[in-house]
């Protein structure tokens, strides 16, 4: 006779502990998910937004020179000097703004940490934070685990541009911050002079801080300028700016952005900075305000960018795909509806797994950057990739 088996019970100490999630409503992002797709059907993947191709070979160079040498320990919590002064100079150069490298600027690992930090230091449990549907993934759950109410507002449906009456009308005394990104990820769409006019006369007299994600603010084309809080009188001293060396400079992995703020805002946020990372990579640090020394490479990306959205556009216009507006970003959104296909009837995130699987190109759905279900029958491709990669996937989709 076999010996009974041992069951756990609350009070074996191997036993796992009943889980109390805190974001129920999370599970895997859409971008994981189309990129796993992706590989196992062997697809191109215009899904997720990371460029094929390398960096400029001289940056890597300042790296190894970096840490060869002998800059491989902690670095200063708020980042290297040089640095955060190369960083206060394009900022002057590009906006016209003195920024102090000192109180105003700290390097972060990525655009995604500054965002959640910022948040965490500025909003209190049961203050309100406006989202501007369609937003990128990160902002929501990062009200939700500083305990904010998640107010959110959304874009004009045909436009995607923003609504100033709708944002108006969603200010209550509880808000107390707006999350502004220019240029749009997944729209495409930038915010213009007037623009941040519009939001600074309805923002006047309140207490609300705006956090604009602005990572791809050298990706604005048609000889259009990038507008940025940091440019605006009214708004530079309420806003925290974030940008990403890593949509910059070809090098997403390295997870290197930075935040820009007045001193006030700035000491909040670096007291919670140093207990979420501290510090961040010490010879990237040091190989980037080496690289910046030379304005050209992010002078000249929107340029680089906009040749590769035009290939990518003139190519999908042999498509039933209908264009969309692409005024900065490296992403380009498309409306399926005119296909001559029953696909055409799917949901956005059913036809994005359609294509994958069957024509061989991932995309993602416009549907997974809002919070409750909303389908117009747009996708987002992403064209930053080699010119070859492009070709390959306009031959699959030209199937279409």
């Amino acid at each position: 006779m076999s010996e009974p088996t041992s069951v756990a019970t609350a009070a074996d100490p191997l036993s796992t502990p009943a889980v109390r999630t805190r974001m129920p409503d999370v599970g895997t992002t859409i971008f994981t998910v189309m990129s796993a797709l992706a590989q196992q059907c062997g697809a191109v993947n215009l899904g997720q937004g990371f460029p094929d191709f390398d960096c400029d070979p001289r940056l890597l160079q300042a790296v190894t020179n970096a840490m060869q040498a002998g800059h491989n320990q902690y670095p200063p919590m708020a980042g290297v000097p040089a640095l955060r002064a190369a960083i206060a100079r394009k900022i002057g150069m590009q906006y016209g703004r003195r920024c102090d490298p000192d109180t105003e600027i700290t390097v972060t690992a990525g655009a995604t940490q500054a965002i959640f930090t910022a948040i965490l230091a500025l909003v209190q449990p049961g203050d309100e934070v406006i989202v501007l549907e369609p937003c990128y993934d990160s902002y929501v759950p990062n009200i939700v685990l500083a305990g904010g109410r998640v107010v959110r507002v959304p874009l004009d449906p045909h436009t995607l541009r923003p609504d100033f009456d709708r944002i108006a009308a969603a200010l209550t005394p509880r808000t107390r911050a707006l999350i502004v990104n220019t240029p749009h990820n997944p729209s495409g769409t930038i915010w213009h002079a007037a623009d941040w006019q519009r939001l600074a006369d309805v923002l006047s007299g309140t207490e609300v801080v705006v956090i604009s994600d602005e990572v791809y603010e050298h990706m604005v084309f048609d000889g259009q300028w990038h507008h940025s809080a940091l440019a605006h009188p009214a708004l530079a001293g309420r806003s925290v700016v974030v940008s990403s060396f890593g949509k910059t400079f070809h090098v997403t992995g390295w997870k290197v952005g930075y935040a820009v703020a007045p001193a006030p805002l700035m000491a909040e946020f670096r007291k919670v900075h140093q207990f979420n990372v501290f510090t961040v990579n010490t010879p990237m640090q040091h190989g980037l305000a080496a690289y910046m020394g030379d304005p050209a490479p992010y002078q000249t990306l929107a340029a680089f960018y906009q040749a590769k959205r035009d290939r990518f556009r003139a190519g999908l216009a042999c498509t039933r795909f209908r264009l969309l507006p692409c005024e900065g970003t490296y992403f380009q959104c498309v409306s399926y509806a005119e296909l001559a296909v029953p696909e055409r009837h799917l949901s956005e995130a059913a036809f994005c797994e359609w294509l994958t699987r069957e024509v061989g190109v991932a995309a993602i759905p416009l549907s997974a950057f809002y919070g409750s279900p909303t389908e117009q029958q747009r996708i987002r491709f992403c064209f930053a990739k080699r010119d070859d990669t492009l070709q390959a996937a306009l031959a699959r989709l030209a199937r279409l």
